[in-house]
C-alpha cells in the first residue's frame, strides 16, 4: 500500500496543500476545526512525514557520521553501542566508517560523510594522523564535530575521554606494589593524546615510588600492535636490555595481545618472569592464559556522552564555543597476569 501524502489529504478534504501542511505542524494560523479534521484524517490514513523531504526542507539529514580506527576492537565496538543507543532514541541514524589507523582513509571517510550531508561527526583519531586540517576546515565552515578517546589538543570542541592518566597511574602502582621495579611501557605513537596521557601516569607512579624513569624501558609502536614484526622488535629490544623488565604495562588491546603472543612464543612465564597489565576493554581478558590484569575504560558511557554532546551542537548551534572535556573514570581489575594464581587466592 503506497504511503499517503499531503497532496492526497488535501485532495480528499478539498483544501490546499499549504493548509494541510500548516495544520500538521499545529500552526496557529489554522482554525481548530480544520486542524482537527486534517489530524483525524491523517491518523485514519496512517500518514507519516517523509524523512527525506523533511531533511531537505530543514537542511538536516538526521544522520551522524562516526569515524573510528576499527570496529573489531572491543573498546570501539562498545563505543558504537553507546553512540547508537542514544542516537536512535533521539531520531538520528549512525553511519560508521573505519580509518584502520590510516590518515588517508580518515580524510577520505570524512570527505564522503560530508558529501552525504551528515549533520555532524564523532571522531577517534587514526594513529597516523598528524595533520588536522580536514577537521579544522569543516569546523570553521560550521560542521559540528566531537572527538572521543583519541582527541586533538589543537581543536576546540567537545571531547570525551577516559581518565588515561589515573588509569595508568593505578596500573603502574599495582605492579610496584607486587614488588616489580623494572617496569616497561609498550605504547602507541607519541603524538596521540592517549599515549602522552598514559605515559604521564606511568611516569608519575614510578617517581612517586622512588623509581627513576628510564626512557629505555618505553617502546613506541607506530602501528599500535597491529604489525607482528613491530611487536616482536619492540619486545626483543626490551628483553635485550642489560636489565630486562620484570613487568610490562601495555597501553592498548592490540599491544596487549601482541605482547602476550611474543612472550608466549619465547616461552617466558607470566607473571613469574614478566608480569603484564593491559590498558584495555578486551572481552576475553578473563579467558586468557593467564587471565589478564587490566585497566577497563567505560566505553559504552563514553559513546553515550559523546553523541549527546554532538546532538546538542547540532540542534543548538548558537551555543557553540562553550565546550567541555569530560573525563570518565577507569577501573583496575586484578587477575593472574600480574600477581599469579596463588597470590590472587590469598
Amino acid at each position: 500500500m503506497e504511503a499517503i501524502t499531503i497532496k492526497d489529504i488535501a485532495r480528499a478534504l478539498n483544501i490546499s496543500t499549504s493548509t494541510v501542511s500548516r495544520a500538521l505542524r499545529n500552526s496557529y494560523e489554522i482554525n481548530p476545526e480544520t486542524k482537527k479534521l486534517v489530524m483525524e484524517y491523517a491518523e485514519k490514513m496512517n500518514y507519516r512525514p517523509n524523512p527525506i523531504a523533511l531533511s531537505l526542507k530543514d537542511s538536516k539529514s538526521k544522520s551522524i557520521g562516526v569515524i573510528i580506527p576499527e570496529i573489531a576492537n572491543h573498546f570501539f565496538s562498545q563505543l558504537i553501542n553507546g553512540i547508537e543507543s542514544i542516537a536512535y532514541n533521539l531520531g538520528y541514524h549512525v553511519v560508521i566508517f573505519q580509518s584502520h589507523d590510516s590518515y588517508e582513509r580518515e580524510v577520505a571517510n570524512t570527505n564522503y560523510l560530508v558529501s552525504r550531508k551528515v549533520d555532524g561527526l564523532l571522531v577517534s583519531l587514526a594513529s597516523l594522523t598528524t595533520n588536522l586540517f580536514h577537521f579544522q576546515d569543516l569546523m570553521e565552515r560550521g560542521l559540528p564535530i566531537v572527538f572521543l578517546d583519541r582527541v586533538p589538543k589543537e581543536i576546540e570542541t567537545h571531547k570525551v575521554v577516559a581518565d588515561n592518566f589515573d588509569g595508568s597511574y593505578q596500573a603502574t602502582s599495582h605492579l610496584i606494589q607486587t614488588g616489580k621495579r623494572r617496569i616497561a611501557h609498550l605504547t602507541s605513537p607519541i603524538y596521540l593524546s592517549i599515549t602522552t596521557e598514559r605515559l604521564a601516569g606511568y611516569r608519575k607512579a614510578l617517581e612517586d615510588n622512588g623509581i627513576p624513569f628510564d626512557e629505555s624501558y618505553v617502546r613506541y609502536c607506530i602501528y599500535g600492535g597491529k604489525v607482528v614484526a613491530e611487536n616482536e622488535e619492540a619486545i626483543g629490544e626490551l628483553l635485550a636490555l642489560p636489565e630486562p623488565p620484570d613487568a610490562i604495562f601495555t597501553a592498548s588491546d592490540r599491544l596487549t595481545t601482541g605482547c602476550l603472543a611474543v612472550l608466549q612464543k619465547r616461552r617466558i612465564k607470566i607473571p613469574e618472569e614478566i608480569a603484564i597489565v593491559g590498558f584495555t576493554n578486551i572481552s576475553v581478558a578473563e579467558l586468557l592464559n593467564p587471565p589478564l590484569t587490566a585497566v577497563v575504560q567505560p566505553a559504552l558511557e563514553m559513546g553515550q556522552q559523546a553523541v549527546e554532546l554532538l546532538i546538542r551542537l547540532i540542534e543548538h548551534p548558537q551555543k557553540k564555543g562553550d565546550y567541555e572535556i569530560r573525563f570518565l573514570q577507569t577501573s583496575l581489575i586484578t587477575r593472574e597476569s600480574s600477581v599469579g594464581k596463588q597470590a590472587l587466592k590469598t
